[in-house]
């Protein structure tokens, strides 16, 4: 049992410990300063699309609909329509009561007549109820919170042999770290907690469950060899089947990473916004991920273990 790795995560524990929760307390913190952005699907309002030709300054376009609308809360955001290739602008207008055919129809006249040079025109309009982007929510939590049941008790039946439910909660803990991570990272960024959110907790839920058994299954492989020779103790244990485990944790890593740092440069240069939502906190999130399977998982399953084994011998 070998290793060309010889990093000693058990006794640096601490140390990862300590960056995590400063992360934690950051992104806490940052929440209530900076501002959660919930997208109109959770939030509830009204998605008008435009398209218009030529040029016109979105500042200038978000200022005329903000005038309009007498102050509500609008977000412009620029593209391109697919079919006649014009330019686009999406208004997200967030309101709980959201705006009837009559206002949407008074808003677009007004603005077609102020922009005339342009040909601006709506061609899509809906509305999203308060209601039903809670439900929206609520079922995305759901989805998450049941995954996370689901792999607990996966992890419990296949990995019985070393410790089951602990080695489970283990991996969960580290997989919620990364959900806050991923959660900072759109804060941060700026970005509006949506459907993309959702689906980046999910993909990382994936990647990072997937290296954390890579190492349970190698500790476990390392617990039989390991009955057969001399006691090898626990730490000890599990430093070298995270050693070992490495080299397959960070070429996966890297190989996913270099392909959402290049579609997040193609999107930034063609100003496609939903997709840099996507692919750069998966990036953020696979590094992450890497982390806490590495660093996180396998010191806190030691430590559960080791207060099992205190608890049975006070007992």
């Amino acid at each position: 049992m070998k290793s060309k790795f010889n990093f000693d995560f058990i006794k640096n524990s601490k140390t990862y410990y300590t960056i995590s929760l400063v992360i934690i307390i950051a992104g806490i913190i940052l929440s209530f300063v900076m501002g959660v952005k919930l997208d109109i699907e959770f939030s509830g309002g009204t998605i008008m699309t435009f398209v218009y030709d030529n040029e016109i300054s979105s500042a200038d376009f978000e200022k005329s609909f903000e005038d309009a609308l007498g102050g509500m809360d609008v977000t412009v955001t620029t593209g391109t329509e697919f079919t006649t290739g014009k330019n686009k602008f999406q208004v997200e207008i967030t309101s709980k009561e959201g705006l009837n055919s009559d206002r949407q129809f008074e808003l677009t006249e007004a603005l077609s007549a102020q922009y005339a040079e342009n040909n601006l025109e709506l061609i899509q309009s809906s509305d999203v109820s308060p209601t039903s982007g809670k439900e929206f929510f609520l079922k995305c939590l759901v989805a998450v919170i049941f995954s996370s049941i689901v792999l607990i008790i996966y992890i419990a039946v296949r990995f019985k042999n070393i410790g089951g439910w602990r080695a489970g909660l283990s991996g969960i803990i580290a997989l919620f770290h990364d959900i806050f991570v991923v959660y900072t990272v759109f804060v941060v960024c700026g970005m509006d907690i949506d459907a993309n959110f959702m689906a980046v907790v999910l993909t990382i839920l994936g990647y990072s469950i997937n290296d954390t058994i890579v190492i349970y299954d190698r500790i476990r492989e390392n617990q039989i060899l390991n009955g057969k020779k001399n006691k090898m103790p626990l730490a000890e244990l599990t430093n070298l089947s995270v050693n070992q485990s490495l080299t397959r944790s960070f070429n996966t890593s890297i190989t996913t990473c270099i392909t959402m740092l290049t579609v997040t440069i193609v999107a930034m240069v063609y100003g496609v916004d939903s997709i840099i939502s996507f692919s750069f906190p998966v990036m953020i999130g696979m590094i992450s991920g890497t982390y806490s399977s590495v660093c996180l998982a396998g010191p806190i399953w030691v430590k559960l273990e080791e207060m099992r084994k205190d608890t049975k011998k006070t007992k």
